[in-house]
Protein backbone atom coordinates (compact mmCIF):
# COMPACT_ATOMS: atom_id res chain seq x y z
CA UNK A 1 0.00 0.00 0.00
CA UNK A 2 2.81 2.03 1.03
CA UNK A 3 4.33 1.63 -2.58
CA UNK A 4 1.62 2.88 -4.07
CA UNK A 5 0.83 6.30 -2.51
CA UNK A 6 3.82 6.63 -3.39
CA UNK A 7 2.80 6.97 -7.44
CA UNK A 8 2.79 10.13 -9.19
CA UNK A 9 -0.07 11.64 -10.97
CA UNK A 10 1.22 10.91 -14.15
CA UNK A 11 1.88 6.99 -13.52
CA UNK A 12 -1.94 7.06 -12.11
CA UNK A 13 -3.24 8.49 -15.42
CA UNK A 14 -1.36 5.89 -17.25
CA UNK A 15 -2.61 3.70 -15.06
CA UNK A 16 -6.20 4.37 -16.24
CA UNK A 17 -5.75 4.75 -19.51
CA UNK A 18 -3.87 1.74 -19.76
CA UNK A 19 -7.07 0.09 -18.07
CA UNK A 20 -9.51 1.74 -20.19
CA UNK A 21 -7.53 0.18 -23.40
CA UNK A 22 -7.31 -3.16 -22.11
CA UNK A 23 -11.20 -3.60 -21.75
CA UNK A 24 -12.22 -1.19 -24.84
CA UNK A 25 -9.35 -1.74 -27.11
CA UNK A 26 -9.33 2.12 -27.49
CA UNK A 27 -5.37 2.53 -28.04
CA UNK A 28 -5.78 0.25 -31.24
CA UNK A 29 -8.94 2.30 -32.23
CA UNK A 30 -7.26 5.19 -32.27
CA UNK A 31 -4.26 4.39 -33.89
CA UNK A 32 -5.64 3.22 -36.69
CA UNK A 33 -8.31 5.85 -37.17
CA UNK A 34 -6.34 8.76 -35.98
CA UNK A 35 -3.63 8.45 -39.26
CA UNK A 36 -7.14 8.35 -41.23
CA UNK A 37 -6.88 10.64 -44.56
CA UNK A 38 -9.29 13.38 -45.35
CA UNK A 39 -9.53 15.09 -48.73
CA UNK A 40 -7.96 19.45 -48.27
CA UNK A 41 -10.32 20.63 -51.24
CA UNK A 42 -13.13 23.23 -50.03
CA UNK A 43 -15.59 21.76 -51.36
CA UNK A 44 -15.78 18.92 -48.41
CA UNK A 45 -16.38 21.70 -46.19
CA UNK A 46 -20.23 22.26 -47.46
CA UNK A 47 -21.31 19.21 -45.58
CA UNK A 48 -19.00 20.36 -42.30
CA UNK A 49 -21.40 23.78 -42.77
CA UNK A 50 -24.64 21.88 -42.05
CA UNK A 51 -22.79 19.31 -38.98
CA UNK A 52 -21.54 22.84 -37.15
CA UNK A 53 -24.93 24.74 -37.75
CA UNK A 54 -27.03 21.53 -36.42
CA UNK A 55 -24.92 21.47 -33.32
CA UNK A 56 -25.39 25.26 -33.08
CA UNK A 57 -29.33 24.44 -33.53
CA UNK A 58 -29.10 22.17 -30.52
CA UNK A 59 -26.91 24.67 -28.27
CA UNK A 60 -29.56 27.69 -29.24
CA UNK A 61 -32.64 25.83 -28.53
CA UNK A 62 -31.61 24.44 -25.28
CA UNK A 63 -31.36 28.02 -24.27
CA UNK A 64 -34.91 28.49 -25.82
CA UNK A 65 -36.41 25.80 -24.07
CA UNK A 66 -35.54 26.89 -20.86
CA UNK A 67 -37.82 29.76 -21.52
CA UNK A 68 -40.12 29.26 -23.87
CA UNK A 69 -43.96 27.78 -22.63
CA UNK A 70 -45.22 25.51 -25.25
CA UNK A 71 -49.01 26.50 -24.15
CA UNK A 72 -52.20 27.47 -26.34
CA UNK A 73 -53.86 28.64 -23.46
CA UNK A 74 -55.43 32.49 -23.85
CA UNK A 75 -53.90 35.20 -21.93
CA UNK A 76 -53.87 39.43 -22.02
CA UNK A 77 -50.55 40.57 -22.50
CA UNK A 78 -48.57 42.61 -20.09
CA UNK A 79 -45.09 42.52 -20.64
CA UNK A 80 -42.71 45.19 -21.51
CA UNK A 81 -43.44 45.55 -24.87
CA UNK A 82 -45.80 48.14 -25.08
CA UNK A 83 -48.21 48.39 -28.97
CA UNK A 84 -49.28 45.05 -27.47
CA UNK A 85 -50.51 45.60 -24.12
CA UNK A 86 -54.11 44.18 -23.21
CA UNK A 87 -54.20 42.47 -26.30
CA UNK A 88 -55.34 39.01 -26.09
CA UNK A 89 -52.89 36.18 -27.36
CA UNK A 90 -51.80 32.84 -26.27
CA UNK A 91 -49.26 32.29 -23.78
CA UNK A 92 -46.50 30.57 -26.67
CA UNK A 93 -46.39 33.70 -27.91
CA UNK A 94 -46.56 35.64 -25.12
CA UNK A 95 -43.50 33.76 -23.82
CA UNK A 96 -41.94 34.60 -26.87
CA UNK A 97 -42.16 38.23 -26.38
CA UNK A 98 -41.01 37.88 -22.89
CA UNK A 99 -38.12 35.76 -24.33
CA UNK A 100 -37.35 38.47 -27.16
CA UNK A 101 -37.68 41.48 -24.96
CA UNK A 102 -36.80 40.49 -20.54
CA UNK A 103 -34.76 37.58 -21.02
CA UNK A 104 -30.79 38.86 -21.04
CA UNK A 105 -29.65 37.68 -24.86
CA UNK A 106 -32.68 35.98 -25.68
CA UNK A 107 -33.49 38.28 -28.92
CA UNK A 108 -29.82 37.30 -29.44
CA UNK A 109 -30.20 33.38 -29.05
CA UNK A 110 -33.77 33.49 -30.76
CA UNK A 111 -31.47 34.68 -34.34
CA UNK A 112 -29.11 32.96 -33.72
CA UNK A 113 -31.33 29.85 -33.55
CA UNK A 114 -33.24 30.89 -36.50
CA UNK A 115 -30.54 31.82 -38.99
CA UNK A 116 -28.72 28.93 -37.76
CA UNK A 117 -31.74 27.06 -39.39
CA UNK A 118 -31.76 28.55 -42.99
CA UNK A 119 -28.15 28.31 -42.93
CA UNK A 120 -28.49 24.32 -42.06
CA UNK A 121 -30.68 23.42 -44.83
CA UNK A 122 -28.87 25.42 -47.23
CA UNK A 123 -25.88 23.62 -46.14
CA UNK A 124 -27.95 20.47 -46.97
CA UNK A 125 -28.67 21.41 -50.19
CA UNK A 126 -25.44 23.18 -51.26
CA UNK A 127 -24.05 19.46 -50.26
CA UNK A 128 -26.14 17.66 -51.62
CA UNK A 129 -25.66 19.67 -55.06
CA UNK A 130 -21.85 18.69 -54.82
CA UNK A 131 -22.52 14.93 -54.68
CA UNK A 132 -24.44 14.53 -57.30
CA UNK A 133 -22.71 16.89 -59.91
CA UNK A 134 -19.34 15.19 -58.70
CA UNK A 135 -21.51 11.69 -58.93
CA UNK A 136 -20.23 11.07 -55.06
CA UNK A 137 -23.38 9.25 -54.60
CA UNK A 138 -21.93 5.90 -56.63
CA UNK A 139 -21.21 2.54 -55.12
CA UNK A 140 -20.54 2.20 -52.19
CA UNK A 141 -22.34 5.46 -50.81
CA UNK A 142 -25.79 5.02 -51.93
CA UNK A 143 -26.92 4.49 -48.67
CA UNK A 144 -25.47 7.36 -47.11
CA UNK A 145 -26.92 9.66 -50.40
CA UNK A 146 -30.91 8.15 -49.01
CA UNK A 147 -30.00 9.07 -45.81
CA UNK A 148 -28.92 12.41 -46.65
CA UNK A 149 -32.21 13.04 -48.77
CA UNK A 150 -33.97 11.90 -45.81
CA UNK A 151 -32.21 14.22 -43.36
CA UNK A 152 -33.12 16.95 -45.77
CA UNK A 153 -37.01 15.89 -45.45
CA UNK A 154 -36.59 16.07 -41.98
CA UNK A 155 -34.37 19.29 -41.57
CA UNK A 156 -37.79 20.64 -43.76
CA UNK A 157 -40.49 19.30 -41.31
CA UNK A 158 -38.25 20.46 -38.38
CA UNK A 159 -37.50 24.35 -39.53
CA UNK A 160 -41.83 24.57 -40.31
CA UNK A 161 -42.14 23.35 -36.71
CA UNK A 162 -39.74 25.41 -35.16
CA UNK A 163 -41.01 28.58 -37.09
CA UNK A 164 -45.03 27.46 -36.27
CA UNK A 165 -44.52 27.40 -32.45
CA UNK A 166 -44.18 30.97 -31.26
CA UNK A 167 -47.81 31.41 -32.78
CA UNK A 168 -47.54 34.59 -34.01
CA UNK A 169 -50.09 35.95 -37.14
CA UNK A 170 -47.49 34.74 -40.05
CA UNK A 171 -46.61 31.13 -38.83
CA UNK A 172 -50.64 30.75 -38.26
CA UNK A 173 -51.08 31.57 -41.26
CA UNK A 174 -48.88 28.95 -42.43
CA UNK A 175 -50.10 26.82 -40.33
CA UNK A 176 -53.59 26.99 -41.85
CA UNK A 177 -51.88 26.08 -45.48
CA UNK A 178 -50.48 22.61 -43.67
CA UNK A 179 -54.17 22.61 -42.55
CA UNK A 180 -55.28 22.78 -46.10
CA UNK A 181 -52.88 20.75 -47.65
CA UNK A 182 -53.96 17.70 -44.59
CA UNK A 183 -57.94 18.35 -45.81
CA UNK A 184 -56.91 17.60 -49.27
CA UNK A 185 -55.78 14.17 -48.63
CA UNK A 186 -59.12 12.03 -50.21
CA UNK A 187 -60.42 10.01 -47.59
CA UNK A 188 -58.54 10.14 -44.43
CA UNK A 189 -57.30 14.02 -45.16
CA UNK A 190 -60.28 15.32 -42.06
CA UNK A 191 -59.31 12.79 -39.99
CA UNK A 192 -55.18 13.33 -40.51
CA UNK A 193 -56.44 17.03 -39.54
CA UNK A 194 -58.31 16.73 -36.37
CA UNK A 195 -54.84 14.10 -35.40
CA UNK A 196 -52.77 16.74 -36.09
CA UNK A 197 -54.53 19.56 -34.61
CA UNK A 198 -56.63 17.87 -31.79
CA UNK A 199 -59.77 19.20 -32.93
CA UNK A 200 -61.00 22.05 -35.45
CA UNK A 201 -58.46 24.56 -36.29
CA UNK A 202 -56.49 26.33 -34.91
CA UNK A 203 -57.01 24.64 -32.01
CA UNK A 204 -53.88 25.49 -30.26
CA UNK A 205 -54.54 24.50 -26.55
CA UNK A 206 -53.68 20.40 -27.69
CA UNK A 207 -51.43 21.54 -30.85
CA UNK A 208 -48.74 23.76 -30.09
CA UNK A 209 -47.76 21.27 -26.66
CA UNK A 210 -47.72 18.25 -29.54
CA UNK A 211 -46.03 20.77 -31.97
CA UNK A 212 -43.18 21.25 -28.87
CA UNK A 213 -42.72 17.71 -28.54
CA UNK A 214 -42.40 17.07 -32.30
CA UNK A 215 -39.86 19.73 -32.54
CA UNK A 216 -37.34 19.58 -29.66
CA UNK A 217 -37.37 15.44 -29.47
CA UNK A 218 -38.48 13.19 -31.85
CA UNK A 219 -37.67 15.12 -35.21
CA UNK A 220 -34.32 15.96 -33.65
CA UNK A 221 -34.21 12.79 -32.43
CA UNK A 222 -34.21 11.23 -35.89
CA UNK A 223 -31.86 13.45 -37.08
CA UNK A 224 -29.01 12.66 -34.44
CA UNK A 225 -29.55 8.82 -35.17
CA UNK A 226 -29.23 9.96 -39.02
CA UNK A 227 -26.24 12.19 -38.40
CA UNK A 228 -24.08 9.49 -36.40
CA UNK A 229 -25.23 7.16 -39.19
CA UNK A 230 -23.86 9.37 -42.15
CA UNK A 231 -20.73 9.60 -39.99
CA UNK A 232 -20.11 6.20 -39.17
CA UNK A 233 -20.76 5.10 -42.74
CA UNK A 234 -18.56 8.08 -43.92
CA UNK A 235 -16.20 6.68 -41.34
CA UNK A 236 -15.82 3.51 -42.87
CA UNK A 237 -16.28 4.00 -46.89
CA UNK A 238 -13.50 6.97 -46.57
CA UNK A 239 -14.31 10.47 -48.21
CA UNK A 240 -14.24 10.39 -52.03
CA UNK A 241 -11.40 12.48 -53.61
CA UNK A 242 -11.16 14.89 -56.94
CA UNK A 243 -9.39 13.23 -59.75
CA UNK A 244 -5.52 14.51 -59.97
CA UNK A 245 -1.86 12.81 -60.32
CA UNK A 246 -1.34 9.59 -58.54
CA UNK A 247 -4.98 9.67 -57.71
CA UNK A 248 -6.52 6.51 -58.16
CA UNK A 249 -10.23 4.43 -57.47
CA UNK A 250 -9.02 2.51 -54.66
CA UNK A 251 -7.12 4.80 -52.76
CA UNK A 252 -7.84 8.21 -50.65
CA UNK A 253 -5.23 10.81 -50.45
CA UNK A 254 -5.28 13.98 -48.18
CA UNK A 255 -4.50 15.16 -44.53
CA UNK A 256 -4.50 13.05 -41.28
CA UNK A 257 -7.38 12.91 -39.30
CA UNK A 258 -4.93 14.50 -36.13
CA UNK A 259 -3.47 16.76 -35.51
CA UNK A 260 -4.44 18.89 -38.82
CA UNK A 261 -7.84 17.67 -40.04
CA UNK A 262 -8.98 18.29 -35.78
CA UNK A 263 -7.65 21.52 -35.72
CA UNK A 264 -9.01 22.64 -39.54
CA UNK A 265 -12.34 21.63 -37.82
CA UNK A 266 -12.28 22.97 -34.71
CA UNK A 267 -11.30 26.67 -36.34
CA UNK A 268 -14.22 26.32 -38.89
CA UNK A 269 -16.93 25.66 -36.14
CA UNK A 270 -16.08 28.88 -34.48
CA UNK A 271 -15.59 30.72 -37.74
CA UNK A 272 -19.04 29.52 -38.94
CA UNK A 273 -20.61 29.94 -34.75
CA UNK A 274 -19.21 33.46 -35.30
CA UNK A 275 -20.55 33.96 -38.69
CA UNK A 276 -24.02 33.13 -37.36
CA UNK A 277 -23.93 35.30 -34.64
CA UNK A 278 -22.85 38.40 -36.83
CA UNK A 279 -25.96 37.61 -38.84
CA UNK A 280 -27.93 37.73 -36.00
CA UNK A 281 -26.36 40.76 -34.31
CA UNK A 282 -27.05 42.85 -37.48
CA UNK A 283 -29.40 41.53 -39.72
CA UNK A 284 -32.90 41.39 -37.91
CA UNK A 285 -35.16 37.84 -38.81
CA UNK A 286 -38.74 36.67 -37.74
CA UNK A 287 -39.78 39.96 -36.13
CA UNK A 288 -42.84 38.19 -34.44
CA UNK A 289 -43.67 40.94 -32.11
CA UNK A 290 -44.55 43.13 -35.58
CA UNK A 291 -46.70 40.52 -36.84
CA UNK A 292 -48.81 40.16 -33.95
CA UNK A 293 -50.80 37.09 -32.15
CA UNK A 294 -52.91 34.74 -34.92
CA UNK A 295 -56.15 35.19 -35.50
CA UNK A 296 -58.12 32.99 -38.04
CA UNK A 297 -59.81 35.43 -39.59
CA UNK A 298 -56.55 38.24 -40.32
CA UNK A 299 -53.49 37.90 -42.37
CA UNK A 300 -50.90 40.58 -43.70
CA UNK A 301 -50.33 40.93 -47.12
CA UNK A 302 -46.96 39.91 -48.94
CA UNK A 303 -46.35 36.85 -46.40
CA UNK A 304 -43.78 34.76 -47.15
CA UNK A 305 -42.19 31.54 -45.61
CA UNK A 306 -38.84 30.39 -45.10
CA UNK A 307 -36.90 29.71 -48.16
CA UNK A 308 -37.00 25.96 -47.99
CA UNK A 309 -40.98 26.09 -47.91
CA UNK A 310 -40.75 28.05 -50.69
CA UNK A 311 -41.36 25.97 -53.22
CA UNK A 312 -43.74 24.25 -51.91
CA UNK A 313 -45.74 27.96 -51.49
CA UNK A 314 -44.88 28.48 -55.30
CA UNK A 315 -46.31 25.07 -56.67
CA UNK A 316 -49.64 26.07 -54.93
CA UNK A 317 -49.79 29.50 -56.46
CA UNK A 318 -49.02 28.77 -60.16
CA UNK A 319 -51.42 25.46 -59.59
CA UNK A 320 -55.06 26.41 -61.14
CA UNK A 321 -58.27 25.40 -60.01
CA UNK A 322 -58.95 22.13 -60.58
CA UNK A 323 -61.86 19.91 -58.55
CA UNK A 324 -63.19 16.56 -58.97
CA UNK A 325 -66.22 15.28 -56.95
CA UNK A 326 -65.96 10.95 -56.86
CA UNK A 327 -68.76 9.11 -54.39
CA UNK A 328 -69.95 12.55 -52.82
CA UNK A 329 -66.16 13.40 -51.78
CA UNK A 330 -64.08 16.31 -53.67
CA UNK A 331 -61.03 15.90 -54.23
CA UNK A 332 -58.91 19.20 -54.36
CA UNK A 333 -56.33 18.45 -57.40
CA UNK A 334 -55.01 22.32 -56.77
CA UNK A 335 -53.39 21.19 -53.84
CA UNK A 336 -52.99 17.80 -53.62
CA UNK A 337 -51.36 17.26 -56.59
CA UNK A 338 -48.90 20.46 -55.74
CA UNK A 339 -48.66 20.11 -52.27
CA UNK A 340 -48.98 16.39 -51.42
CA UNK A 341 -47.85 14.58 -54.89
CA UNK A 342 -45.27 16.78 -56.27
CA UNK A 343 -42.79 16.88 -53.71
CA UNK A 344 -43.60 13.05 -52.29
CA UNK A 345 -42.39 12.65 -55.89
CA UNK A 346 -39.73 14.95 -56.18
CA UNK A 347 -37.78 13.53 -52.85
CA UNK A 348 -38.92 10.22 -53.85
CA UNK A 349 -36.66 10.60 -57.38
CA UNK A 350 -33.75 11.93 -55.50
CA UNK A 351 -33.51 8.95 -52.75
CA UNK A 352 -33.67 6.90 -56.02
CA UNK A 353 -31.73 8.28 -58.27
CA UNK A 354 -28.31 6.36 -57.70
CA UNK A 355 -29.69 2.97 -58.06
CA UNK A 356 -31.67 4.27 -61.23
CA UNK A 357 -28.45 5.78 -62.90
CA UNK A 358 -26.20 2.03 -61.83
CA UNK A 359 -28.96 0.62 -63.24
CA UNK A 360 -29.16 2.47 -67.05
CA UNK A 361 -24.89 2.93 -66.80
CA UNK A 362 -24.64 -0.70 -65.54
CA UNK A 363 -21.87 0.12 -63.19
CA UNK A 364 -21.22 -2.16 -60.60
CA UNK A 365 -17.76 -0.48 -59.80
CA UNK A 366 -16.36 0.65 -56.68
CA UNK A 367 -15.47 4.93 -56.65
CA UNK A 368 -13.54 7.06 -54.31
CA UNK A 369 -12.83 9.13 -57.29
CA UNK A 370 -15.31 11.88 -58.36
CA UNK A 371 -16.27 12.74 -61.86
CA UNK A 372 -15.69 16.46 -63.46
CA UNK A 373 -19.38 17.42 -63.84
CA UNK A 374 -18.51 18.64 -67.70
CA UNK A 375 -17.16 14.37 -68.30
CA UNK A 376 -21.05 13.32 -67.07
CA UNK A 377 -22.93 16.11 -69.04
CA UNK A 378 -26.54 13.85 -68.77
CA UNK A 379 -26.32 13.51 -65.14
CA UNK A 380 -25.19 17.54 -65.11
CA UNK A 381 -28.03 18.77 -67.24
CA UNK A 382 -30.76 16.56 -65.27
CA UNK A 383 -29.11 18.29 -61.97
CA UNK A 384 -29.48 21.44 -63.60
CA UNK A 385 -33.08 21.12 -64.99
CA UNK A 386 -33.54 20.39 -61.09
CA UNK A 387 -32.42 23.05 -60.35
CA UNK A 388 -33.86 25.57 -62.90
CA UNK A 389 -37.58 23.91 -61.40
CA UNK A 390 -37.05 24.00 -58.18
CA UNK A 391 -35.57 27.90 -58.69
CA UNK A 392 -38.99 28.44 -60.32
CA UNK A 393 -41.05 27.40 -58.01
CA UNK A 394 -39.37 29.44 -55.48
CA UNK A 395 -39.59 32.64 -57.23
CA UNK A 396 -43.62 31.59 -58.03
CA UNK A 397 -44.25 31.62 -54.57
CA UNK A 398 -43.26 35.04 -54.25
CA UNK A 399 -45.31 36.12 -57.90
CA UNK A 400 -47.13 38.82 -55.77
CA UNK A 401 -44.02 40.74 -54.53
CA UNK A 402 -42.46 40.44 -57.89
CA UNK A 403 -45.89 41.93 -59.42
CA UNK A 404 -45.88 44.97 -57.05
CA UNK A 405 -42.34 45.24 -56.93
CA UNK A 406 -42.04 45.92 -60.80
CA UNK A 407 -45.21 47.15 -61.78
CA UNK A 408 -46.54 44.61 -63.59
CA UNK A 409 -50.40 42.54 -63.44
CA UNK A 410 -49.80 39.33 -60.87
CA UNK A 411 -51.84 36.64 -63.25
CA UNK A 412 -48.96 37.55 -66.05
CA UNK A 413 -46.32 36.56 -63.46
CA UNK A 414 -48.72 32.95 -62.62
CA UNK A 415 -48.83 32.31 -66.15
CA UNK A 416 -44.90 32.78 -66.74
CA UNK A 417 -44.00 30.64 -63.95
CA UNK A 418 -46.68 28.19 -65.06
CA UNK A 419 -44.46 28.07 -68.60
CA UNK A 420 -41.57 27.55 -66.73
CA UNK A 421 -43.07 24.85 -64.65
CA UNK A 422 -42.35 23.06 -67.99
CA UNK A 423 -39.75 25.24 -70.19
CA UNK A 424 -37.22 26.18 -67.68
CA UNK A 425 -36.21 22.64 -66.71
CA UNK A 426 -35.84 21.59 -70.72
CA UNK A 427 -33.92 24.58 -71.58
CA UNK A 428 -31.30 24.38 -68.03
CA UNK A 429 -30.92 20.48 -69.41
CA UNK A 430 -29.97 21.31 -72.72
CA UNK A 431 -27.89 24.59 -71.85
CA UNK A 432 -25.82 22.62 -68.76
CA UNK A 433 -25.24 19.30 -71.59
CA UNK A 434 -24.17 21.61 -74.16
CA UNK A 435 -21.59 23.34 -72.28
CA UNK A 436 -20.45 20.31 -70.66
CA UNK A 437 -19.54 19.03 -74.24
CA UNK A 438 -18.16 22.22 -75.23
CA UNK A 439 -15.73 22.10 -72.12
CA UNK A 440 -14.93 18.54 -73.07
CA UNK A 441 -13.71 19.46 -76.74
CA UNK A 442 -12.06 22.25 -75.19
CA UNK A 443 -9.79 19.71 -72.97
CA UNK A 444 -9.44 17.61 -75.82
CA UNK A 445 -7.95 20.56 -78.03
CA UNK A 446 -5.71 21.34 -74.61
CA UNK A 447 -4.48 18.08 -74.54
CA UNK A 448 -3.63 17.89 -78.03
CA UNK A 449 -2.12 21.33 -78.99
CA UNK A 450 -1.35 22.24 -75.54
CA UNK A 451 -1.62 25.69 -73.24
CA UNK A 452 -1.03 28.86 -74.28
CA UNK A 453 2.08 30.09 -73.54
CA UNK A 454 1.53 33.53 -74.32
CA UNK A 455 5.03 33.83 -76.57
CA UNK A 456 4.66 34.48 -80.55
CA UNK A 457 7.40 32.97 -82.83
CA UNK A 458 8.53 33.37 -86.02
CA UNK A 459 7.92 31.15 -88.99
CA UNK A 460 10.04 29.92 -91.48
CA UNK A 461 7.76 31.29 -94.02
CA UNK A 462 7.38 34.56 -92.81
CA UNK A 463 4.41 34.00 -90.67
CA UNK A 464 3.65 34.66 -86.92
CA UNK A 465 2.38 31.94 -84.55
CA UNK A 466 1.46 31.59 -80.89
CA UNK A 467 4.02 28.74 -79.09
CA UNK A 468 1.89 26.07 -77.35
CA UNK A 469 3.34 24.41 -73.82
CA UNK A 470 2.77 20.92 -72.98
CA UNK A 471 0.14 21.26 -69.57
CA UNK A 472 1.81 20.99 -66.28
CA UNK A 473 1.91 17.37 -64.56
CA UNK A 474 -1.15 17.85 -62.79
CA UNK A 475 -3.14 19.68 -65.01
CA UNK A 476 -2.69 16.60 -67.65
CA UNK A 477 -3.67 14.26 -65.08
CA UNK A 478 -7.24 16.12 -65.00
CA UNK A 479 -7.31 15.83 -68.61
CA UNK A 480 -6.98 12.34 -68.88
CA UNK A 481 -9.59 11.71 -66.57
CA UNK A 482 -12.31 9.77 -68.70
CA UNK A 483 -15.46 7.62 -68.27
CA UNK A 484 -14.35 4.06 -69.86
CA UNK A 485 -15.85 3.53 -73.15
CA UNK A 486 -16.86 -0.09 -72.17
CA UNK A 487 -19.67 1.08 -70.34
CA UNK A 488 -21.21 2.12 -73.78
CA UNK A 489 -24.13 -0.32 -73.86
CA UNK A 490 -24.57 -2.07 -78.01
CA UNK A 491 -28.02 -2.12 -79.17
CA UNK A 492 -28.99 -4.76 -79.41
CA UNK A 493 -29.55 -7.50 -82.17
CA UNK A 494 -32.33 -9.53 -81.68
CA UNK A 495 -32.91 -12.12 -84.88
CA UNK A 496 -36.86 -11.70 -84.64
CA UNK A 497 -37.81 -8.49 -82.95
CA UNK A 498 -40.64 -10.08 -80.64
CA UNK A 499 -42.28 -7.22 -78.13
CA UNK A 500 -41.69 -9.67 -75.07
CA UNK A 501 -41.13 -7.91 -71.81
CA UNK A 502 -37.89 -9.23 -71.44
CA UNK A 503 -36.56 -7.86 -74.96
CA UNK A 504 -38.74 -4.48 -74.14
CA UNK A 505 -36.77 -4.05 -70.99
CA UNK A 506 -33.47 -4.59 -72.73
CA UNK A 507 -34.81 -1.80 -75.27
CA UNK A 508 -34.76 0.67 -72.73
CA UNK A 509 -32.47 -0.17 -70.40
CA UNK A 510 -30.38 0.14 -73.87
CA UNK A 511 -31.53 3.59 -74.88
CA UNK A 512 -30.98 4.88 -71.25
CA UNK A 513 -27.49 3.98 -71.40
CA UNK A 514 -26.35 5.46 -74.08
CA UNK A 515 -28.49 8.63 -73.44
CA UNK A 516 -26.15 8.54 -70.58
CA UNK A 517 -23.15 8.15 -71.68
CA UNK A 518 -22.91 7.98 -75.97
CA UNK A 519 -21.59 11.27 -76.53
CA UNK A 520 -19.44 10.98 -79.34
CA UNK A 521 -22.23 11.70 -82.25
CA UNK A 522 -22.38 14.85 -80.46
CA UNK A 523 -18.29 15.38 -79.20
CA UNK A 524 -15.39 13.83 -80.60
CA UNK A 525 -13.36 12.15 -77.82
CA UNK A 526 -16.08 12.37 -75.24
CA UNK A 527 -16.75 12.20 -71.43
CA UNK A 528 -16.55 8.21 -71.90
CA UNK A 529 -12.99 8.20 -73.70
CA UNK A 530 -12.41 8.02 -77.81
CA UNK A 531 -14.58 5.22 -79.20
CA UNK A 532 -13.05 5.33 -82.36
CA UNK A 533 -9.54 4.60 -81.27
CA UNK A 534 -10.12 2.73 -78.31
CA UNK A 535 -7.29 4.08 -77.12
CA UNK A 536 -5.98 3.26 -73.28
CA UNK A 537 -5.20 6.75 -73.15
CA UNK A 538 -8.14 8.33 -72.67
CA UNK A 539 -10.00 5.47 -71.06
CA UNK A 540 -7.71 5.76 -68.23
CA UNK A 541 -8.41 6.84 -64.76
CA UNK A 542 -12.31 6.37 -64.80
Amino acid sequence: MAGRKGRSGSQRLGDLVEGVNDRLGSTTFLDVNIKKAFPKHWSFLLGEIALYSFIILIITGVFLTLFFKPSGSELVYDGSYAPLKGVQMSEAYSSTLDLTFDVRGGLLMRQIHHWAANVFLAAIVVHLMRIFFTGAYRKPREINWVIGVTMFVLALAEGFAGYSLPDDLLSGTGLRIAQGIMLSIPVVGTYVSLWAFGGEFPASEDFIPRLFTVHILLIPGILIALVTAHLMILWHQTHTTWPGRGRREMSVSGEKTFPHFATQSTAYFLFTFGVLAALAALFQINPVWLYGPFAPDQISSGSQPDWYVGFLEGSLRIMPPLATTVAGRTIAWNVLVPAVLLPGIFFTLIGVYPFAERWAVGDERIHHLLDRPRNAPTRTGIGAAAVAWYVNLLAAGGNDIIAVTFDIPLFWTTWFFRVGFFVAPIVAFVIARRACLSLQRRDLRMREEGVESGLISLSPGGGYEERHERPSADREAVLRTRQPGELVAPYPNHLIPLPTPDRARTQIRTRANRFYLDYQSESYGGGQGDLERDSAEDGEGG
